[in-house]
């Protein structure tokens, strides 16, 4: 039988301290809330009183649940008043000596059988255990921001901690309505470890002036569903708290360079940048505090309606391909409103790729997206053509062939030949390098990489990718031709990944990584990353779906091109793709799809 918890103290009142005060009284726990002083005890006060308010408010909790909560909670002035009390949780600043001269006191204050746990994020509960004289009832238990809203949390064991001690915690877990998962003390646990290589490596694309704030964080919401783009995420976080977490996961975890802090981030904290809580960090706010941003001089300046200065008329479009991205283009540029040449190796592909353009827009009618005279309008555009001599007079070629540079290189040498004068020549490759395709033709100042995103009709997102000499002209009109497509145009250089996969699958390769290691099972790293982050899917879920022969490629590019230790692909995954388990359109990958 787990332990009864009836009375549990808080120390540190801040926004997490303040959040686990508010979990722990909303059901039904009597909560001791610990400050240092008077004044850091009010502004506690007044935290969890106007995150109550705010649920009231929006009719989340009702006003008698709010005066209930709030009478279970005694706000007291020193680790004194919580002699009485089952289980301490700790959620004062990320410092090691902070937190172990705290614990030596909770351990002189505390009644001996009470459990006492860190909030911690990054540093090792093992060694804020040694500070105390009872290190078997020492146990981390990290919560997520906003404590209430954030169902998952961390149980964080050590060498020593009782299996008991486990036991109590999880089924404390359970009451509060969380989801737990339990692993041992190592560096940034599960999703900070995985979570703050992902945030540092987006900082460095910004550091390194590869693309913009604004063009990393659209990218990864509208390319990966994320509820936040990484940038403003790290705002959110704090840059001195991010920082923090970064260097001590790099000093404990072995020295790996992807959580060595890029040296924009102290940087930063050095000036006072923050992030939300000083008004400033990579993006400017209203006020210290406030989620509101506000125009910046680095604010990109929205063109109006029309062509902007420099870019060329775009009328008719060319779509050289057979596959799925092919099909999904033309669909999209004859939406809306674009003349559009298909063109394919044969009358047989051409009248596949009509077919499933047909079928595409008939389930937007049925669906009630589209009507019937406007799908009749977008069919009524397109031209079907098995040759690429009906691609001389268009305005903009798309091509949407095999990813293999030798065919790319021979198609983009035909349309240099074929093409008239002025003609932009895009590649939707994912992969490859687009200076090499420029470089096959004449006009390399006219070719850009316009990589959509499957399925593409439905897709907001396409990265823009301009070359060492690819012209600003034909950057400025592949920008207005994604916006006249309604999509996201995010530009950024011809570096292998772009932006989107650069990010994602490094943090989906050392998820394999931490599975290879036996930290965590696949089930709890995708819990964690879902509850703990909000990510729409858990990297094993992700990887199952796009193929784990798919992911293992994109790693080796990255590797290939970086140079990046860190990188390498983690040998589980080659060993999985090795043995023909590619997920899902193989049955099996990390889970076995076969029976669902």
């Amino acid at each position: 039988m787990a332990r009864e918890f009836t009375r549990v103290g808080v120390v540190g009142l801040g926004t997490m301290g303040a959040g686990i005060v508010e979990v722990f009284a909303r059901n039904g726990l009597d909560v001791v809330a610990v400050e240092i002083s008077a004044a850091a005890l009010e502004r506690g006060r007044a935290t969890l009183t106007g995150s109550t308010d705010r649920a009231v408010a929006k009719g989340k909790l009702a006003e008698a649940d709010r005066d209930a909560l709030l009478s279970r909670v005694d706000f007291q002035v020193g680790l004194d008043a919580l002699h009485s009390v089952d289980l301490v949780i700790e959620a004062v600043p990320e410092h090691l000596d902070l937190k172990q001269r705290i614990f030596a006191e909770l351990d002189r204050v505390c009644k001996p059988e009470a459990i006492l746990a860190t909030n911690t994020s990054s540093l090792s509960v093992t060694e804020i255990s040694v500070a105390t004289i009872r290190p078997n009832q020492v146990i981390g238990i990290h919560f997520f921001n906003p404590a209430p809203v954030m169902k998952l949390v961390e149980v964080v064991r050590t060498v020593v901690t009782s299996a008991d001690v486990v036991a109590d915690v999880e089924a404390l877990c359970e009451r509060l309505g969380k989801v737990d998962v339990t692993i041992s003390d190592r560096a940034g646990f599960i999703a900070n470890a995985l979570l703050f290589g992902y945030l540092n490596h987006a900082v460095s694309m910004f550091e390194a002036r590869y693309a913009t704030r604004e063009d990393i964080d659209a990218a990864m919401k509208l390319g990966c569903g994320l509820p936040m783009g990484p940038l403003a995420l790290m705002d959110l976080i704090g840059l001195d708290t991010a920082y923090e977490i970064l260097d001590t996961m790099y000093r404990r975890g072995g020295r790996d360079r992807r959580h060595a802090p890029v040296p924009l981030i102290k940087q930063m904290v050095t000036a006072g940048l923050l992030g939300r809580k000083s008004g400033r960090g990579f993006y400017t706010y209203e006020r210290p505090g406030s989620p509101k941003v506000v125009p910046d001089e680095h604010t990109p300046v929205a063109t109006g309606a029309g062509l902007a200065d420099g870019t060329r008329a775009i009328a008719k479009v060319g779509v050289v391909g057979s596959g799925t991205m092919a099909t999904g283009i033309i669909e999209v540029f004859a939406k809306a409103g674009y003349e559009v040449i298909s063109v394919t190796r044969g009358a047989e592909k051409s009248a596949k790729v009509c077919e499933a353009v047909k079928t595409s827009l008939n389930k937007g009618v049925v669906r009630g997206k589209l009507s019937e005279s406007d799908r009749d309008a977008a069919l009524g555009r397109v031209t079907w053509s098995a040759t690429l001599d009906h691609l001389a007079d268009v305005d903009l070629v798309v091509e949407a062939v095999v990813e293999e540079l030798s065919v790319k290189k021979a198609l983009f040498a035909s349309l240099d030949e074929i093409c008239k004068p002025g003609v932009l020549l895009a590649t939707t490759t994912s992969s490859l390098p687009v200076i090499d395709v420029a470089m096959a033709t004449q006009r390399p100042a006219d070719v850009i990489g316009l990589h959509f995103f499957n399925p593409a009709p439905i897709m907001p997102l396409v990265e823009i990718v301009q070359t060492i000499r690819t012209s600003a002209e034909t950057t400025a009109t592949a920008r207005a031709v994604c916006a006249a497509l309604g999509k996201t145009g995010v530009v950024c250089g011809d570096r292998s990944g772009f932006v989107v996969n650069a990010l994602l699958f490094p943090y989906l390769n050392d998820a394999v990584k931490m599975l290879e290691a036996s930290y965590s099972t696949a089930d709890d790293i995708d819990y964690a990353m879902k509850l703990g982050c909000g990510y729409p899917m858990g990297p094993f879920e992700l990887l199952d779906v796009v193929g784990l022969d798919v992911s293992l490629a994109i790693q080796r590019e990255l590797y290939l091109e970086l140079r990046e230790p860190g990188f390498a692909p983690a040998p589980l995954l080659e060993h999985l793709v090795t043995a023909g388990y590619l997920g899902r359109k193989s049955g099996r990958g990390f889970r076995d799809h076969t029976n669902r």
